[in-house]
């Protein structure tokens, strides 16, 4: 199985940056993509960001787009959210998730997830 454990978050105020980590356990040598996905108070779950493990290529939602960016160490299994010029918006729990194969749709089939961790940003 893999385990994945997130850190980084915090409370910053609007405009600030913030840093996510997501360190990686387990069988991850044959995982697709990682992902980061978040839930605002009331709201459903959305995704945030993708990036392909073996490649590094990357996707991101139009909410986050050059503000945010998505990078992995693989030597370290460690998957990374830069999240710059922060908007009260997006005050959430971020969770980071786990891929294991294609299947043909960005942000669908993560089969593992982290406990999520608090990003608070204040106006």
């Amino acid at each position: 199985q893999v385990q994945l454990v997130e850190s980084g978050g915090g409370l910053v105020q609007a405009g600030g940056s913030l840093r996510l980590s997501c360190a990686a356990s387990g069988r991850t040598f044959s995982m697709y993509a990682m992902g980061w996905f978040r839930q605002a108070p009331g709201k459903e779950r959305e995704p945030v960001a993708r990036i392909m493990w073996s490649s590094g290529s990357t996707y991101y939602k139009d909410s986050v787009k050059g503000r945010f960016i998505i990078s992995r160490d693989t030597a370290k299994n460690t998957v990374y959210l830069e999240m710059n010029t922060l908007k009260p918006e997006d005050t959430a729990v971020y969770y980071c998730a786990g891929k294991p194969r294609n299947t043909g749709t960005i942000w669908a089939a993560y089969d593992y997830w982290g406990q999520g961790t608090q990003v608070t940003v204040s106006s």
